[in-house]
C-alpha cells in the first residue's frame, strides 16, 4: 500500500527540514505560494514563524484549509 503522505525538504531560515503532508497539502501549499508570487520555502517560513503550538505539518494543513475556507467565503459560488 503506498502512503498518502509526502515528504520533502523545504530550506527555512537557512537550514533544511523535511515536511511530511498528502498530496492535496502540497498542491494548496504551492497554488498559495504561486498566488503570493513567493516560493513555498517563504510561505511556510512565514507559517512557521506564526504558529503558536503544534508542529510545522499541521500549522501547514491548517493555514491551506484556512486559505480555501477565505476563498470559498469570499466566492460562495465555489460550493
Amino acid at each position: 500500500m503506498t502512503s498518502l503522505v509526502v515528504k520533502r525538504s523545504i530550506v527555512l531560515a537557512g537550514h533544511k527540514t523535511s515536511v511530511s503532508l498528502e498530496e492535496p497539502f502540497w498542491a494548496g501549499l504551492k497554488e498559495i505560494a504561486h498566488q503570493q508570487n513567493a516560493t513555498i520555502s517563504t510561505v511556510v517560513g512565514g507559517i512557521d514563524i506564526s504558529r503558536e503550538h503544534g508542529n510545522l505539518s499541521s500549522a501547514i494543513r491548517l493555514f491551506v484549509l484556512g486559505s480555501a475556507m477565505q476563498r470559498t467565503i469570499a466566492q460562495p459560488e465555489l460550493l
